[in-house]
């Protein structure tokens, strides 16, 4: 496998404007109109991919293994959250980001993700079961 040039520091920023399909109500994780935390996962491993994409070659990509998530506000509709991934660590392979989320001067979450670099082929064709 080609070697990555990914090295700690390296940070992206994603955001989102919440609208009806981004609530809870709408994801099925619960029954308020407010940003449901499936969407905020998302978010942050949107800024998490956007933090790697100039320091992988291609046939290289990042997949998720592990998340650990707090969701300490209510977002409603029509607010915009900051998802500001930094990669904080990297061994081999593995990948550790920090992500915070906001909405505006709050924190809205907090997430570490973990990546694993992997063979984008190779991975899909496992996955498929065509190998």
């Amino acid at each position: 496998m080609p070697e990555h040039s990914l090295t700690p520091g390296l940070d992206a920023r994603v955001e989102l404007t919440v609208t009806e399909a981004d609530t809870a109500q709408s994801v099925g994780s619960g029954d308020v109109p407010v940003l449901g935390t499936p969407r905020v996962l998302a978010l942050a491993e949107a800024a998490t991919v956007a933090a790697t994409v100039t320091g992988l070659p291609s046939g290289l990509t990042s997949v998720g293994v592990r998340v650990e998530l707090t969701h300490r506000l209510a977002t409603p509709v029509g607010r915009t959250v900051v998802a500001q991934a930094r990669l904080a660590e990297v061994d081999g392979r593995r990948l550790l980001f920090e992500v915070t989320v906001s909405d505006g001067d709050q924190v809205a979450a907090q997430v570490r993700i973990e990546r694993t670099v992997v063979d984008r082929q190779r991975f899909v064709a496992r996955a498929t079961g065509s190998s």
